[in-house]
């Protein structure tokens, strides 16, 4: 099918070539040269499309109205794998940007009905509130600046563990059940460091509202990952016991405190930071966790309690500690850009396959735009060299 030039009028000049190429080398792994088209056809609607990126506007805009019916069948009916795609990105953005950090973030997908894959009433933390929606998991690569999802997980609530008629309707593989975050999070973290085979990185997990986060902090001590959890204050004084470092207290020993200005909604901003070394549990295993636990808080002057507490076992110096913390950031300002510029929360489909197809490809066309946008900047620093 050739793709007309009338579709391309949102795509700047010299660039149709650099996503073709972009594309041939990312979907590599689909077995037909007809998927491979498709996936260009769905990528390149999502990079160019202004407005709703539903798959009738792309498969009009993109190629002709006829092809509705085949860009429908690929994304939500088609069998093609998406794990291969995603360690092809996965393993392109880790050569490109060198990460410093893996970091979780929330994808939200609000619905009207009740028969899209793993739609319910339920809270959705980065919202704030109930809703009846889709939640997904995103482990993205986040580097100086720059943040790029390469792994998913559908959270499936607990009501479609038995409702045999939703899920053969939206395709549910027997095996997929509901699993708690933190069990997804290890998941992604064992698909990125073993099948992938990417050079590990600290996690970054915003737990706030994570039952489990002992269970987190220990899946990921036994794969001797290193890891920055965000916690709730009561939760890390349960977790820490009953002896309170000094990091509750905005005291520590000379060296792990760091005092930082930073603009926050619009106006400068002092915080403390505090690390300290949390005491062994009683109870804990003779072996204790394989990297020893610590407990950094940021203070802002008058209160008086933390008002963000991590636990971490990184043993790094406090400005990468720091770094770390903006992992969160990174990946909110980002999660944003999927939304807004790719369309991430357009999908109508129903199909388990159909998400994680999307959310697949959704990766791809952010990626390549951040990969636009990072070119540009580059050619604004050689025209200003002494900016």
């Amino acid at each position: 099918m050739a793709l007309h030039d009338r579709n391309f009028h949102a795509v700047r000049p010299g660039e149709v070539d650099t996503l073709t190429q972009f594309c041939h080398e990312l979907l590599d792994t689909l077995p037909r040269s007809d998927q491979r088209r498709w996936g260009e056809i769905y990528v390149r609607g999502l990079v160019s499309l202004p407005g709703r990126k539903s798959i009738r506007r792309v498969a009009e805009a993109m190629a002709g109205w006829r092809a509705e019916q085949g860009l429908q069948q690929f994304v939500n009916q088609s069998t093609w794998q998406w794990a291969p795609i995603r360690r092809n990105l996965a393993r392109h953005l880790a050569t490109l940007y060198r990460p410093h950090a893996w970091a979780v973030g929330e994808a939200v997908f609000t619905k009207n009905g009740s028969s899209s894959v793993g739609v319910a009433r339920q809270f959705a933390p980065s919202a704030g509130k109930l809703l009846n929606c889709q939640l997904g998991l995103a482990m993205f690569l986040v580097g100086e600046g720059e943040a790029a999802p390469v792994d998913w997980r559908l959270l499936l609530p607990h009501s479609w563990d038995s409702d045999a008629d939703l899920r053969a309707k939206a395709h549910v593989p027997e095996g997929e059940r509901r699993r708690e975050r933190w069990e997804a999070v290890l998941s992604m973290v064992d698909e990125l460091a073993g099948d992938w085979g990417l050079p590990p990185q600290p996690v970054v997990v915003d737990g706030r509202h994570m039952m489990q986060v002992e269970q987190l902090l220990t899946g990921l001590e036994e794969r001797r990952m290193r890891y920055l959890v965000q916690v709730p204050y009561e939760s890390a004084v349960s977790l820490v016991g009953e002896r309170s470092p000094g990091a509750f207290r905005g005291v520590s020993r000379p060296g792990a405190v760091m005092n930082l200005w930073a603009v926050e909604n619009g106006r400068q901003q002092a915080s403390r930071y505090v690390v300290e070394s949390v005491p062994t549990r009683p109870g804990t295993s003779p072996s204790g966790p394989r990297r020893a636990r610590r407990l950094l808080t940021r203070w802002l002057p008058g209160e008086p309690y933390p008002v963000q507490v991590w636990l971490t076992n990184v043993h790094a110096a406090m400005p990468d500690l720091i770094r770390l913390t903006r992992a969160g950031v990174e990946v909110e300002r980002e999660t944003s850009r999927l939304y807004e510029d790719v369309g991430l929360g357009h999908f109508e489909g129903r199909s388990f396959r159909g998400w994680h197809h999307h959310v697949t490809l959704t990766s791809l066309a952010h990626a390549y735009l951040l990969g636009r946008r990072r070119a540009e900047q580059e050619r604004d620093l050689r025209r200003r060299p002494f900016a």
